[in-house]
């Protein structure tokens, strides 16, 4: 019988999801678990598996299309099977787009290599089965697409097969327009921008972009936590001198031991997660007209994407040593920047750090993060004149300082609370051998 495919809820907020390709077209044979289509949220982008083996039938939604969760999206029928009465037939959307590209029949491993490697199907030659476009195919397509073109001394343009597909569509040649993905590659959003370039006459006062994907979610998130959630900022400055010391001491131990270098981000995230066990409400969420006090620190750390930004979960952070919240930051940041999050990764967190030392900024206020009630914005370590008391009386120095701004939701904690938490973290940072308590 015929087996529905649901767009799924990846997220307890969740209401809709973005549908970014199909995978398999309809009316190709695909195996339970094996990929089917790929989505995005507003803070992943995942690939949903076939829920039975079968047919792929009665495609409803189409690329870019806006689709609520648990809405049918398709169905896996059995070979010879047709869509039961009371399902909707294919919408009209899809049929016209499966009419004018008619599906190219390949494996989904191959469907995959062509997708990264930026091969258009269309011009791969097919050698498996009922000519279907297998791994060898698209491992020997690479080989001629690396080669220069005869006369010519120029390979292949790497595009996407999207952007291949807006080319033809568009009539654009692809070899005039700039590429603004990985290693240069071309986008179907530069064709479109290449095609909107005029090509006399002076040029245009502004160029209208549409909120879409995840840059719309976050535009919607971050207005609705500064409207709804009244923020209080605190600032203070913190001598770091202990912390460089610290991580110069580690990272000399890790490169004997061959382990990930420590970070100060990493520092940061387990002397905030030992301090939210002493500050419950700090390490809270407010849901509805409960406010949930959670037992763990799960500290999510903001990474930056040119789509927009996403926050990563480092679970139980308070459990894990530096070196491991090292390595688990590292990889966290990379898989974001690769667009291959699970939803796992991005799920449960209950205080967020905002690091934008890096870009040399001095001092920031960050916006909540909801439903959590408080997020620490982290500037640059400068050196600074600081007054040091002694026994002897005071004298001044230069130190490595750093400003870092807590913002949290008044709704659920005051300003004595907060300020608490943050002198907390100020001294485990000046004097990090309290973290052995």
């Amino acid at each position: 019988m015929a087996v529905p495919v649901i767009m799924p809820k990846l997220e307890m907020s969740q209401e809709t999801a973005t549908v970014v390709a199909w995978i398999v077209q309809e009316g190709e044979r695909i195996e339970k678990g094996e990929p089917l289509l790929t989505v995005e949220t507003d803070k992943v982008t995942v690939e949903i598996e076939s829920p039975a083996s079968g047919i792929l039938g009665g495609i409803q939604v189409v690329p870019d299309q806006v689709v609520p969760v648990t809405e049918t999206i398709a169905y896996v029928l059995q070979p010879g099977e047709t869509l039961p009465e009371w399902a909707e037939p294919s919408s009209q959307a899809a049929v016209q787009a499966r009419a004018a590209h008619p599906p190219v029949l390949a494996t989904p491993v191959a469907r995959r290599m062509a997708a990264d490697l930026g091969i258009d199907l269309d011009e791969v030659a097919r050698t498996g089965p009922g000519g279907r476009i297998t791994k060898g195919d698209v491992e020997a397509a690479v080989g001629v697409s690396s080669r220069p073109a005869a006369g010519t001394g120029a390979g292949r343009v790497r595009a996407t097969p999207a952007a291949r597909r807006v080319a033809r569509e568009r009539v654009v040649d692809l070899a005039e327009v700039t590429g603004g993905g990985p290693r240069g590659r071309v986008q179907a959003a530069d064709v479109m921008a290449h095609e909107s370039r005029p090509a006399l006459g002076p040029e245009p006062e502004f160029e209208a972009v549409p909120l879409r994907g995840m840059r719309r979610t976050i535009a919607a998130r971050m207005q609705q936590s500064y409207q709804t959630a009244p923020h209080i900022t605190l600032t203070v400055e913190v001598d770091m001198s202990a912390v460089e010391a610290l991580r110069d001491e580690l990272n000399a131990r890790a490169e004997g031991l061959g382990v990930a270098r420590v970070s100060i981000t990493a520092i940061l995230v387990k002397v905030c997660a030992w301090a939210l066990q002493s500050h419950r409400w700090v390490n809270a969420s407010l849901h509805g007209e409960e406010v949930h006090l959670h037992a763990s620190s799960n500290i999510g750390v903001a990474v930056a994407l040119d789509q927009g930004l996403i926050v990563p979960v480092i679970r139980s952070a308070e459990r894990v040593g530096i070196a491991e919240i090292s390595s688990r930051l590292r990889d966290l940041t990379d898989r974001a920047r690769r667009g291959v999050l699970a939803p796992e990764d991005v799920r449960g967190g209950t205080f967020t750090i905002s690091n934008l030392g890096m870009f040399g900024i001095e001092h920031f206020t960050a916006i909540l993060n909801p439903p959590e009630s408080a997020i620490l914005a982290v500037g640059r370590i400068a050196k600074r004149a600081r007054v040091i008391e002694g026994e002897e009386g005071d004298k001044v120095a230069v130190r490595p300082m750093m400003t870092m701004t807590l913002s949290v939701d008044h709704r659920v904690l005051d300003g004595a609370v907060a300020a608490r938490f943050l002198k907390d973290v100020v001294e485990a940072l000046e004097h990090p051998n309290l973290l052995l308590w």
